[in-house]
């Protein structure tokens, strides 16, 4: 018999934590009266800790749960202060509520001038602009809570099933125009603004983009939250609050990146909610032992019971998502790490003032960054952490939610879904296991069925290098029991795959969970292809290498329909209507509404008037508008060494994203310096029919990732070279841009100015991408190979006539690898002659560059830039001729924003909800 969950009227309160006799301190506000409360699935999860509490804690049942967030606000009387028997206060506080959720004008600058005085302490007379932007957010995060709570006690009511999307990123950019216009405000915000003497529209500028990501996946996971809202899908995302973001890039001597911290907190983020009464212990290290006393009312029945020796403690942070055009506001809940213990008064009596404080770093170092540098052993064990510490956290958390229904465990996939994005939160399915067997006493059997039924795992890359695995050694030392359980795991998974296919021990042993070698390694993507009832894919080409390539025994084994593809879309609010309004505008002019805005496909009548001279001319106009626009950042923000204005009737040619070797921002940058040296040696009557280009490069290098740092050491020095010929003429007709410290909301200016973009990994490495389609969707042409998604973007555009493709195809990349590196093909001579400017010192001190090139004429370039770049400048050329002839780019242009319908993240997540996860949306009832 399964038993029930524990029940919901416990909770464990960490109560005057004593520790050497000294009371604990709080959290300087993080933490009322001195209290860290954790939730009630967790009285048994620190029973199964140790009979008695860990050293030093003093534990204390609780009579009842207190709510932890909208989520959990009583439907009836049962848990409040306030006396609600008469109707006459419950209609009061009803009334308040609702004059408090009035958008007219009045209201909004009684709030925002609440807000002005209480708040911030201010007045007009010393309200700055920056002021102003913290009145007015508060003012709207009024109104996005009031929705939020609402949405909540709806999806409590309704009880239907819930999907949790797990992702160690979410890049947010900034919040409070995507906010006023998802929840139709705006223009009453900029009216009420307008008439006390404040623009709205200007305090935009003055946020922080949210440092919760670094590249496309963080970015998808916020397109998928903003779309589930718009779709009124229960759900809620799950992240990791980091302090220092990943890296603030500058570059230091006009050519080197370097890291700073990313202060993105230093004046606090008024879009987040501090939960500081929502608290959940998280363990390291330790020890297990066997326990066959039994719990969770399986008397006799073995388990284990895990000891750890550290406890930190993870603390929660609300994110409201408001959808589009509806009532639905989501969540994402943020966890940041803290201390048990604050301060050692004990060790600072006694002079040891680093001692005092060293629990409180340790603890916090767990989300200070996002993927700290692995490069060295201490920066691997916390980067473990820090998955832990994420999935223990979220599990406890769902795991609550679940206990207050009542229900037996056997209903737990049927009102959870848990999804993985990435491998990140993979040890999730051991933790849920570990729970389940040692917290609760289910059978090994049983549990191990129910969280192959809750896990679904969304794979992301098929390079090898990108696919995590973690020493064993690390794993048993971090979490000893969780790596007897990834044994237990595997056994029982290699057994079955030893009945179907028996005697073939190669096999096994390339299936194998672990990893055998000179140091055996837990391979965490199997563990999340065994543990989920589904895989996804982001596009067609790369599901098909997934089924095919990466995962091709598992699709053996399991059968191709545990093997699926959701291809990834954006959310045009984002990406179209708010980063580019003068097209939205444009585009909802022509087709009479702004319909498009929930049902992309809308775009596909644009086609009709692709040819339009009218229609045209309004387009090129909105395209020169932003390209002006970001020639005017370059030169005000990034320009530091007075190369000039930027020249806005120059194609602008764009590749901004993560640097990487297999993205080949190399081979763009070996292509800027070809076409550099023809410059140099054209007539001036060839120049004359030389199409001026602006090159415009951005994106971070991992802090560890040597060879990233030299491509953007690289691309400078090209850039310091050329924008500094003495030859002014030259100038005209080529310039490199670097803009450092890319983020969403750079990405929403330089976005809708591209001319053309590069997406240009080789065949067969790209996932999927989402900056191919932004830039799309966004009236830019494509310069591309056959990879990722700009397959399925070519085919919906209506073919590769409509964009530019080069290079070698997936299915050729093997064989072209294996002529590289044992058969060396002949270097092609523009190649070769590119190489040699370089290191002839043209372009200052070659020595740093030296062998990252000699590697590529070896046998070393295993992302084929010399094999796919003779047909790269090729490809450019057929870019310069069509560019000549405006009129046919901007039929291209506006074909290409057309064909994107099928592009959005509403789609993707409708996929998912259909596909993997079973949940069906759940709309607020109308507004009374």
């Amino acid at each position: 018999m399964v038993p029930p969950p524990p029940s919901a009227n416990t909770a464990v309160n960490y109560a005057k934590n004593e520790f050497e006799g000294n009371i604990m301190s709080s959290t300087e506000g993080d933490l009322k009266d001195d209290r860290m409360v954790f939730h009630d699935s967790h009285d048994t999860f620190l029973a199964g800790y140790n009979k008695s509490p860990p050293p030093g804690l003093l534990l204390r049942k609780i009579e009842k749960l207190s709510p932890r967030g909208p989520e959990d606000l009583p439907l009836d009387q049962s848990i409040t202060e306030v006396d609600l028997s008469n109707i006459a206060t419950l209609e009061l506080w009803n009334k308040i509520r609702k004059d408090c959720e009035s958008v007219d004008t009045s209201s909004i600058q009684r709030s925002f001038v609440n807000h002005v005085y209480s708040t911030l302490a201010r007045t007009p007379y010393n309200l700055d602009e920056f002021g102003a932007y913290q009145a007015a957010a508060h003012s709207v995060r009024d109104q996005l809570i009031h929705k939020w709570i609402s949405t909540q006690q709806h999806f409590t009511r309704s009880n239907p099933k819930r999907v949790y999307y797990l992702s160690l990123e979410f890049l947010m950019g900034r919040t409070m125009q995507n906010c006023v216009i998802n929840m139709d405000m705006e223009e009453a915000y900029s009216k009420a603004l307008r008439e006390m003497g404040l623009a709205f529209e200007t305090l935009y500028d003055q946020e922080t983009d949210a440092a919760l990501g670094n590249g496309g996946l963080g970015r998808l996971a916020a397109c998928y939250m903003d779309s589930l809202a718009t779709l009124d899908y229960p759900a809620l995302g799950y992240g990791l609050r980091y302090t220092y973001g990943i890296f603030e890039q500058r570059i230091r001597n006009g050519e080197d990146q370097v890291e700073y911290p990313d202060y993105w907190l230093r004046f606090t983020n008024p879009w987040e909610v501090a939960r500081v009464d929502v608290a959940y212990p998280v363990g390291f290290y330790g020890s297990v032992h066997n326990d066959s006393a039994g719990r969770a009312g399986q008397p006799g029945q073995p388990a284990a019971r895990w000891e750890p020796a550290e406890f930190v403690q993870a603390v929660a942070y609300d994110v409201p998502i408001p959808g589009y055009d509806t009532d639905t506001v989501l969540n994402i809940r943020l966890w940041s790490s803290k201390p048990q213990r604050q301060f050692d008064l004990s060790s600072f009596n006694d002079g040891e003032y680093e001692k005092s404080v060293a629990e409180k770093q340790r603890a916090e170092n767990i989300t200070s960054v996002l993927y700290p540098n692995d490069n060295t052993p201490a920066g691997k064990e916390l980067r473990l952490k820090q998955q832990y510490f994420f999935v223990c956290a979220t599990l406890q958390d769902i795991l609550r939610r679940f206990s207050k229904l009542n229900l037996p465990w056997s209903e737990l996939p049927n009102k959870v879904g848990i999804q993985l994005n990435d491998t990140h939160p993979s040890l999730g399915i051991v933790e849920l296991q570990r729970v389940l067997v040692d917290e609760h006493g289910l059978e090994w059997d049983i549990a191990w069925a129910l969280v192959q039924r809750v896990y679904a795992y969304t794979n992301h890359t098929v390079l090898p290098e990108a696919l995590e695995c973690w020493p064993v050694s690390l794993m048993e030392r971090l979490l000893p029991r969780h790596m007897r359980i990834i044994f237990d795991i595997n056994l029982y998974f290699l057994r079955s795959v030893e009945q179907r296919f028996p005697g073939d021990y190669e096999r096994l042993r390339r299936m194998s969970i672990i990893e055998e070698g000179h140091q055996q390694m837990v391979r965490m993507a199997y563990l999340a292809v065994v543990g989920s009832h589904t895989v996804n894919g982001v596009a067609r080409i790369h599901s098909d290498l997934v089924r095919s390539k990466l995962f091709r025994d598992f699709a053996e084994f399991y059968g191709d329909d545990k093997f699926v593809n959701i291809t990834n879309g954006i959310t045009p609010r984002r990406w179209l209507h708010v980063a580019n309004p003068q097209l939205s505008a444009l585009i909802t002019k022509r087709l009479g509404s702004n319909r498009w805005l929930k049902d992309l496909t809308e775009l596909s009548r644009l086609k009709a008037f692709a040819d339009d001279e009218d229609f045209q001319q309004e387009w090129r106009q909105v395209k020169r508008t932003r390209k002006e626009s970001l020639a005017e950042y370059i030169q005000k923000h990034v320009d530091t060494a007075g190369e000039g204005p930027v020249n806005s009737e120059a194609l602008f040619d764009v590749q901004v994203k993560r640097i990487h070797e297999y993205k080949r921002q190399l081979m763009n940058i070996l292509g800027v310096v070809h076409r550099y040296l023809r410059i140099k040696e054209a007539s001036a009557e060839e120049r004359r029919d030389i199409v001026p280009r602006v090159f415009i490069f951005g994106g971070k290098a991992a802090p560890g990732y040597h060879t990233a740092k030299l491509i953007i050491k690289l691309i400078n020095r090209v850039k310091n070279v050329i924008n500094a010929d003495p030859d002014a003429e030259l100038r005209k007709l080529i310039r490199v841009v670097y803009i450092p410290n890319y983020s969403v909301t750079l990405a929403e200016r330089i976005i809708p100015a591209s001319d053309i973009s590069e997406h240009i990994s080789t065949a067969g490495t790209e996932a999927s991408g989402t900056s191919n389609m932004k830039f799309v969707l966004n009236g830019g042409l494509l310069i591309g190979t056959r990879d990722g998604a700009n397959v399925e973007i070519a085919e919906h555009i209506g073919g590769w006539d409509l964009a530019f493709e080069f290079g070698a195809k997936a299915e050729e990349v093997d064989d072209l690898r294996n002529k590289v590196r044992y058969l060396r093909p002949e270097i092609h001579p523009a190649f070769r002659r590119v190489v040699e400017a370089i290191k002839s010192g043209q372009f200052g001190d070659s020595s740093p560059f030296v062998n990252m090139l000699d590697r590529l004429v070896s046998d070393g370039d295993y992302y084929l830039i010399t094999v796919d770049f003779p047909s790269y400048p090729e490809a450019q050329e057929r870019v310069d001729a069509a560019y000549k002839d405006q009129k046919k780019w901007t039929r291209m242009s506006i074909e290409n924003c057309a064909g994107m319908g099928f592009f959005s993240a509403d789609r993707s997540v409708q996929d998912y909800a259909k596909k993997i996860w079973g949940i069906n949306p759940c709309p607020p009832p109308p507004s009374k």
